[in-house]
């Protein structure tokens, strides 16, 4: 099942996506759980998708503003550097263990919604990444029990400052200016994903082809990541892991290419659709 986060007539809720309509969860379970990380915090995945499998939405799509998948998340840790080519372009080694960074909640847009340019930097660039969303939290989480605490896999665009990201050894401000992340369109839920499942990601800029990889391709695997993560902090659910993006960003290219007003970034995992974002100058996206 397709999971999103939405806003309609003023009201956040949560559904899930049935072609294009929308099943109100929020009013279906009767408010059992007000958002879709209480859901999953809850334990009612499993009943809301048979509850979709039941019943057919009564919203059109057309007619919600999504929101990022989860709108408050207590974590989003990103891996950075887990593809060999990205690793190579960069001009770093390979760690022993994955390279991690956070991102803030408000740093993210939803599916549709503009990525915002600041005016601090024109180097504004776009990593493809495949995001999961923890469904069980947990401490110390051995690798083989990993997929167990997956609730579900969405796309993301861990958009980076690049010049503010590299002026000191430590990413946090270029990763995290207001609204320059992508995650969406929605929540591919666990059960349609198999656990080492190869998937496709790929990212395109005006329709331009700009990565191309395979999961299998990790150099950190996502039971590795969940472990490692898990080995320091415990993991709750609705907690979001990003799990690192392959060769081929704008800042590496000869000349470099940097998402600017008007361009259209989209990013698709084949096992769970396209992340399409229009990108605007923040002083047109309304700050």
């Amino acid at each position: 099942m397709k999971f999103i986060s939405f806003e309609r007539n003023g009201q956040a809720s949560y559904g899930i996506v049935q072609e294009d309509r929308v099943l109100d969860l929020g009013a279906a379970l009767g408010g059992r759980a007000p958002d879709l990380k209480s859901l999953i915090a809850q334990g009612l995945v499993t009943e809301a998708i048979a509850l979709g499998k039941r019943e057919q939405g009564s919203v059109a799509l057309a007619e919600v503003r999504q929101l990022p998948v989860i709108p408050n998340p207590g974590k989003i840790i990103c891996v950075g550097l887990n593809y060999g080519e990205h690793v190579r372009e960069t001009g770093r080694e390979t760690t022993e263990s994955p390279a991690l960074f956070v991102r803030f909640p408000d740093s993210q847009v939803a599916h549709g919604e503009a990525i915002v340019r600041p005016p601090e930097s024109e180097r504004l660039d776009y990593e493809g990444e495949i995001a999961i969303v923890i469904g069980k939290g947990g401490r110390r989480i051995a690798e083989d029990q990993a997929w167990n605490h997956i609730a579900g896999y969405a796309c993301y665009n861990d958009g980076s400052i690049r010049d503010w990201q590299l002026a000191t050894t430590q990413w946090t401000a270029g990763k995290n200016f207001w609204r320059t992340g992508g995650f969406g369109p929605w929540m591919v839920s666990a059960d349609e994903i198999a656990p080492d499942q190869v998937m496709t990601l790929v990212t395109r800029l005006n329709g331009q082809e700009m990565q191309r990889t395979t999961t299998d391709k990790m150099i950190h695997g996502i039971p590795r990541q969940i472990a490692y993560v898990s080995s320091f902090v415990p993991l709750s659910p609705g907690d979001v892991i990003v799990t690192g993006t392959p060769g081929g960003v704008g800042a590496k290219r000869n000349p470099p290419v940097f998402m600017k007003d008007g361009d259209v970034v989209e990013i698709e995992v084949d096992a769970i659709g396209i992340l399409r974002n229009p990108v605007r100058d923040e002083s047109r996206a309304g700050a």
